[in-house]
Formats: structure tokens, sequence, C-alpha cells
């Protein structure tokens, strides 16, 4: 009767897998049973979430701290370590599974940011064409879908009209609309090997503001988005009911680093049932409206759904 009369039910289709890749592989100590994937490991996680039947697979790049400079030069380079993830993935699946692309600078700056530095501060416009540089180096390695996450205002409109002008047409923008300054995002720092300097909270959107989270994402609608995203999603599921009763496009969310840490942590010493947690809180992100949830348990949430 449950079964019968139950209101949602999570696909594996609409699970994302967010990977890194790396020149080297290795354990993250804060995110058990999550790796980095050197570019070779990287087609076979590609073909493992294409054979789940995931929706998709987004990649995170990891340079070389050599690699990184004040401008993330590396983001944007044709040889550089996500553009080749990229065309690993594509080369291993092909259209089996949709390549998507974190489309940011973090990871690639000597300083962490998400932006140029200019007398100590982000310069959101002297980073547009920065954002549009990486958009199309990872289009033209293969992505399916760029995902700019960087709270750059104007971003989307920018990166759009560079794809376009560039005959990519077809290539997608998964905005980050709603990033909220949150402090849920540390196990991810270590993932990436952050060299984060201060703080994001003057382009990323204070916790406690409900109805900025709305007018963000209307703002990359307005630009022409072709989905967005709310992040991070368990603790802002109110943020996300909001944008999925206005967005006429899809409607993603992202269960982050600190969100998945919690569970595995408080599962590890027994205080909760591993699998019902997370089934209850991926439900619950679809419950609140997400048609796309990026999980670090996709392949194994798929396992189970089918």
């Amino acid at each position: 009767m449950r079964r019968l009369v139950r209101e949602v039910a999570v696909r594996p289709s609409q699970l994302v897998l967010p990977v890194f890749v790396a020149e080297d592989e290795g354990d993250i100590s804060s995110m058990p049973g999550v790796r980095r994937h050197t570019v070779d490991g990287i087609r076979r996680v590609a073909e493992d979430v294409a054979r789940a039947g995931l929706g998709g697979i987004m990649l995170f790049g990891v340079p070389d701290p050599a690699d990184k400079d004040d401008e993330g030069t590396q983001a944007w380079a044709e040889d550089g370590i996500l553009q080749r993830g990229i065309a690993a993935a594509v080369d291993a699946v092909g259209d089996d599974t949709v390549v998507m692309a974190d489309t940011c600078l973090d990871e690639f700056t000597s300083h962490g940011h998400c932006g140029f530095l200019v007398d100590g501060e982000v310069d959101n416009d002297a980073t547009l064409p920065a954002y549009v540089s990486m958009a199309l180096a990872q289009a033209r390695a293969g992505a399916h879908v760029v995902a700019p996450s960087g709270m750059m205002d104007g971003q989307v409109e920018a990166i759009r009209a560079g794809l376009d002008g560039d005959g990519f047409t077809d290539v997608a923008i998964l905005a980050y609309a709603a990033k909220y300054a949150s402090s849920f995002y540390g196990p991810f720092r270590e993932a990436v090997d952050s060299t984060l300097q201060g703080d994001r909270r003057t382009y990323q959107q204070d916790p406690a503001n409900r109805r900025e989270g709305l007018r963000e994402a209307e703002l990359d609608l307005a630009e022409g988005a072709d989905m967005v995203m709310v992040k991070p999603a368990g603790y802002y599921l109110d943020v996300l009911a909001d944008v999925a009763a206005i967005s006429d496009v899809p409607v993603a969310a992202y269960q982050v680093s600190g969100e998945y840490a919690m569970i595995e942590a408080a599962a590890q010493r027994g205080w909760i049932d591993r699998e019902r947690a997370i089934e209850e809180s991926v439900t619950a992100i679809v419950r609140a409206g997400a048609d796309i949830v990026l999980t670090y348990w996709g392949l194994e949430m798929a396992s189970w759904l089918k």
C-alpha cells in the first residue's frame, strides 16, 4: 500500500555522479569511499556511470600544485587535467551518459578564489572572459554540459555567447544559480587540494537569505541557462522548492561533500542506518523539486533503485 501511494520515486537517470580527476589517484580522508582518479581511471568510472543508467557524470579537475597561478590558466589549457579527463570520459562512453564539467577557476588559482583578484578583491567583470575560455576548452574536449559555479554576475550570458559564437550551440549550461557560502564544503576542499585564502562570502550567498536565492536563479534563467542549480541541497530545501516553482528549465541540486561526510561518519559509528539515511536524504531533495541530484552516492544508489 505504501508503494502504491508513494508520491516521489527517485530514478537512477536523474542522478549525477561528481568525480575528481587528478594526475595521481588517492583516497579523500574526509569523504570515505570517494577517490581522486587519474585520466585512465575516469574512463572506468564513466563506463560504470553509463552502465548503471545514471543521468550523468560531473568532472572536477585537480591540477598539480605547481601548475596553479594567479589567473588559473590551466583551467582553459588544452592539455589541462580537466580537459584531458573530459576527453577520456567522452571517448569511453560517447553519448551513453551526459558528461558535465565544472566551469570555475577556484581549483586552478594559487589563491583558491573563483575569479581574478584585483587589490585583494575578486573582480567580477574581469573574470568573465576567463570563464568563456574555460567553457570553450571544455566544449572542445567534448563536454555535453558546462557548469559555471563561480557565482560571477553575467557568467551565463557571457558563456552562452562564447559557445554559440564558436559553433557549440548544442552544449548546455547548468548554472550554479543559488550557491551559498556554506560550511558544508570542507571535505570538497580537501578533495581538490584547495589553496583558498580567506573566504567567498563576497560572491557566494548568505545562508540566511531565501529570497536572494530565488532572485539569483531568475537572473540566470533570463541569461539563458539550460538548467539551474541550488547548492547545497539538503539544508536549502526551501530555496530549492522556490526555484522549482518558477523555473521553466530543469532544476538540479548538489548534495555536497559535507552532507555526504556527516552521514558516512554517523553510519560508521552505528548511530544511524546508513542506507535508509542516504535514501531519505536524496528523496527529500527530489521531493522539494529537484529534477537532477548530484550525489556522491550516485552509483551505489542506482544499484539499490534497480
